[in-house]
């Protein structure tokens, strides 16, 4: 304690000042001062006795001044705190300021590998916009989900970003949320359609800060919706696959999907909006005017017009290609590619295979016309699937032939048990889509996807009546033994242009020596996967059966799950569906 003043005068006393001569041998704080004049003033203190702080009131007057003194309580570091607790807090404060002292932080506190093309996305090309209002489009494989992460940990860093909301497909929610904990220790709740319906406050996108959220489920539930629009606006909103939300732009109006108008609501509840996609361009400009009015609908307001597109795309969009991608000694991250059409003409039965089934679906599909919008999306859909199995290999053809007519005699054998003299009865669960797609299509795992063609295929038909429905069976009979013939007849043209490239160009091989190199099959019909399978046993070595094998060759086998996708190594022979 300091004494400042010897004497002190009545005028000079105010609030908080610690004031000696009120009481005996103590020091008191002065709470409130109130003047009665010039020569008197009332005061309202507080002091310690026997360890209690206790409170009481004076009258000052003008006498009194000579024994009043103002001090300064000095207060004397003890030095007895926790240390560890001080060093936490302390360490606390240093990470708090840390992005004053360095710029690329989220780098240095996150488990990536920073490619130049990362940080300059995030660091040049993001970051010093503010507002946010970009469309990252790198090709697939940049690390799109790294940059995004490296952006928000920066924004959270600065407390600019303290709610965020990720939407992307269906499919890739686990994906993103164990990316997210793992390399940036940013904990997301992924949220499910129970989460939705059983929120405490009613609405559980105010319960948490940082959310996951399916696009489908939001685009097609206006419930969801109505509880984004009521919800507290996010700081930063991160579209994945944002090229699905699309809209359809012509001269005279604008076609709207219901991810577009999604986009159109996200776009509106949040200042940060980050769209990610490797394919932004579909082709048609006004299509993509369309999606980049999403970012800046100032900007790319009004109807697209043909002789008038140009428009200037500066702080809205960044494209990286594979082959501009390169470390910090100027390599190339990606090997480069070549891209090369193998041309082939289909054999005679082929053709005739071909030409059949075209014909059959031709027909069908003008059959469907007469039917009800429901029934005639399931039949168009159908047989659009049936055509792309007929061009993937005779395999799959076969297969849906098989599967179809098998499905199509049993509903044949019910009506006829049934007595059914007029027109057929749907049969109960055909499949209903919507106007363009079935519900949540693109969201459906391969597995789900896949059983839904299927079932489509099976059982949907334009048949009103038996008689057409025996027509129709007689010439899938027909169609089934040409697809056989094809089949078993070994010329599978795509086929044999594929094992060119394995056999005669050798390609497994490793012209410099050591371990072969891997080639790649992409399909997309698991039965055409099974065909390539026992292809591919026959000409590597027909000892490789079973989930795993090894053969005289040195090469091995393994069937990993139920995928789209051959990965065929010299030394390691997988077959991988992903």
């Amino acid at each position: 304690m300091r004494s400042q003043d010897p004497m002190l005068e009545l005028n000079k006393i105010s609030h908080g000042d610690h004031i000696k001569g009120i009481i005996p041998n103590s020091t008191v704080e002065i709470i409130e001062v109130k003047s009665h004049g010039d020569d008197c003033i009332s005061v309202t203190f507080r002091y310690d006795e026997n360890s209690e702080s206790r409170h009481d009131e004076r009258l000052l007057y003008k006498d009194d001044e000579s024994r009043l003194e103002k001090t300064e309580i000095v207060i004397s570091p003890k030095f007895d705190a926790d240390s560890k607790l001080f060093r936490l807090v302390s360490e606390a404060f240093r990470i708090h300021l840390a992005y004053l002292f360095d710029t690329r932080l989220a780098v240095s506190i996150s488990l990536v590998d920073p490619y130049p093309h990362k940080l300059t996305a995030v660091y040049q090309d993001m970051f010093p916009h503010q507002p946010l209002r970009f469309c990252l489009a790198d090709d697939p494989g940049a690390g799109k989900t790294i940059m995004s992460g490296l952006y928000l940990k920066e924004m959270m860093m600065r407390e600019i970003v303290k709610r965020c909301l990720i939407v992307c497909p269906g499919n890739l929610v686990e994906q993103w949320q164990e990316e997210l904990i793992q390399k940036f220790h940013i904990p997301f709740k992924i949220m499910t359609r129970v989460d939705y319906d059983s929120s405490v406050t009613g609405n559980p996108l105010d319960d948490n800060n940082f959310v996951i959220s399916r696009l489908d489920q939001m685009s097609r539930n206006e419930d969801i919706q109505q509880k984004l629009m009521n919800a507290k606006k996010w700081d930063l909103i991160i579209c994945d696959e944002a090229h699905k939300m699309a809209a359809h732009a012509y001269s005279d109006k604008l076609d709207r999907t219901k991810r577009y108008i999604l986009g159109e609501l996200l776009s509106n509840r949040t200042n940060n909006f980050l769209l990610l996609t490797a394919t932004p361009h579909n082709g048609k400009e006004g299509d993509f005017q369309a999606f980049l009015a999403l970012l800046d609908n100032a900007r790319f307001a009004g109807s697209y017009r043909e002789k008038d597109h140009k428009k200037d795309y500066t702080g809205l969009l960044r494209r990286y290609v594979k082959e501009d991608m390169l470390d910090f000694d100027g390599k190339k991250i990606f090997p480069e590619r070549f891209a090369y059409t193998v041309k082939y003409e289909l054999s005679e039965l082929e053709q005739n295979l071909y030409d059949k089934v075209t014909n059959y679906v031709r027909t069908q599909f003008n059959k469907a016309e007469r039917l009800t919008e429901g029934r005639r999306n399931v039949i168009g859909f159908a047989l659009t699937v049936l055509q792309r199995r007929l061009a993937s290999s005779p395999e799959a053809i076969l297969s849906s032939l098989v599967n179809r007519r098998k499905r199509l005699e049993e509903r044949l054998v019910q009506a006829q048990s049934a007595g059914t003299t007029g027109t057929l009865q749907d049969e109960d669960g055909l499949l209903r889509l919507d106007d363009e797609i079935p519900v949540d299509y693109d969201d459906l795992s391969d597995e789900e996807r896949l059983r839904m063609e299927d079932k489509a295929i099976d059982i949907a038909s334009a048949a009103e009546t038996i008689p057409e429905l025996e027509d129709e069976i007689s010439i899938l009979e027909d169609l089934v033994k040409e697809a056989k013939k094809v089949r078993d007849a070994g010329t599978d043209k795509k086929w044999l242009e594929v094992k060119k490239v394995i056999v005669e160009k050798n390609i497994l091989t490793n012209p410099g020596g050591g371990p072969g190199r891997k080639l790649i099959i992409f399909t997309e019909h698991l039965s055409t996967l099974n065909y390539l399978v026992q292809k591919l046993q026959a000409i590597i070595g027909r000892e490789c059966v079973g989930p795993t094998g090894k053969c005289s060759r040195s090469h091995s086998f393994q069937v990993i799950s139920v995928t789209t996708t051959c990965i065929i190594n010299s030394s390691a022979f997988m077959y991988i569906i992903c």
